[in-house]
């Protein structure tokens, strides 16, 4: 029989989970745990539109129900600095007003984006170090360092009076993730020793057997491919993943390219990377206006665009639009990414300028560029 309640009333023996975003689809994460009287929200992302809703750029989660409730909203903790994670904070937090509680590069990445929207002044966050412990409100939390394609993802034990939940995030088991730490797999042990009453997990790839592989194996064969390539090469990889783009800069190093950074949000990560301690032993970068001025065997542009967005840097270039960077026939574009479910057709094109113009493309489906930074069925079974 179900109990019934009310979520206006909750005591200290019960504990609820409400998620109005990210539950069952990708993005747009926002989950609350509500116990004694009070509320916590781990993330607060967004999801981007597709060919099913045009003129749309950016969804967000409908925050109503808390910020009906927001006096009793104790904080929100980011697992990481995911757009799907944090990308709607900057526009929703106005209506919630909690503390904010992050790792120091999450923060610095929200950080960027709160000043943006002329909020860094208002909204507080508090700087965790990873595997740090601390309360809010009723709620008595251990963040636990796992392996993903961003620095300093966690997952979250929710420790509380009527049981404990671990909230995984986003997440992977890498053995060599580059930039980072490894999966604290003994502090997940200790929990799991303790007694968890409840996961909540990602199960992105749940349908994939075996291992989401290393980012090691990729630095492995984009140094080696990138040696067989002649003239301009541009690679198009989410800015986030900054083991990637550490991983880019060491290909081109190794056959002496220097390397252009092209697109606003991956400088903004880059910037936020090094700032925290990451990024920090790579050669200096080219400007973009400098680009033109060297022989194009000489020249690695990073590229956003990954997803064939219609203002991102690649698809100006394709378009023959932006103002610094131009690519020609016989110059080649490395796909370093994978397709995100709802983007086809907007790859689809945008490879297809590319290839009007005499332009060679690499995907994951020819060459060994990319590996997911969400767990196979293995690790799904490690996990449990």
């Amino acid at each position: 029989m179900t109990k019934s309640f009310d979520i206006d009333r909750l005591g200290p023996k019960d504990l609820v989970f409400v998620p109005l975003g990210g539950a069952g689809e990708i993005g747009m994460n926002l989950n609350l745990y509500g116990h004694a009287g009070k509320w916590l929200m781990v993330d607060l992302g967004i999801t981007f539109g597709d060919d099913s809703t045009p003129g749309i750029e950016i969804i967000m989660p409908d925050p109503a129900f808390i910020a009906e409730r927001r006096d009793d909203l104790a904080g929100l903790v980011l697992t990481h600095a995911h757009e799907d994670h944090l990308g709607a904070v900057h526009w929703l937090w106005p209506q919630l007003r909690c503390p904010i509680y992050a790792t120091p590069f999450t923060a610095a990445v929200l950080r960027r984006k709160l000043a943006e929207a002329g909020l860094e002044r208002e909204a507080t966050i508090t700087e965790v170090p990873m595997s740090g412990r601390f309360e809010v409100g009723p709620f008595a939390l251990e963040l636990v360092t796992l392996t993903h394609s961003i620095p300093e993802p966690n997952a979250v034990v929710i420790r509380t009076g009527a049981g404990t939940v671990l909230h995984t995030g986003d997440w992977k088991l890498d053995p060599d993730p580059l930039v980072g730490p490894t999966a604290d797999e003994k502090a997940l042990m200790r929990a799991g020793e303790e007694g968890v009453l409840a996961m909540v997990c990602d199960s992105t790839n749940v349908l994939v057997p075996g291992t989401s592989g290393s980012e090691a194996e990729v630095r492995e064969n984009l140094v080696e491919l990138v040696g067989r390539m002649e003239n301009r090469v541009a690679v198009a990889a989410f800015a986030s993943n900054v083991a990637r783009v550490e991983t880019i800069c060491r290909a081109a190093e190794a056959h002496g390219r220097r390397i252009a950074l092209v697109g606003r949000s991956l400088k903004r990560i880059v910037e936020a990377a090094q700032e925290t301690g990451y990024l920090t032993d790579l050669p200096p970068f080219l400007p973009e206006a400098d680009v033109g001025y060297l022989p194009r065997d000489e020249v690695l542009l990073i590229c956003t665009g990954s997803q064939g967005e219609p203002r991102s840097a690649l698809s100006r270039i394709a378009d023959d639009d932006h103002p610094d960077v131009v690519l020609e026939a016989g110059d080649t574009v490395i796909f370093s990414s994978r397709e995100i479910p709802g983007n086809e057709r907007s790859i689809g094109r945008l490879q297809n300028k590319l290839a009007s113009l005499g332009i060679d493309i690499v995907t994951a489906r020819d060459e060994f560029v990319h590996v997911s930074g969400h767990p196979a069925r293995d690790e799904l079974v490690q996990m449990y």
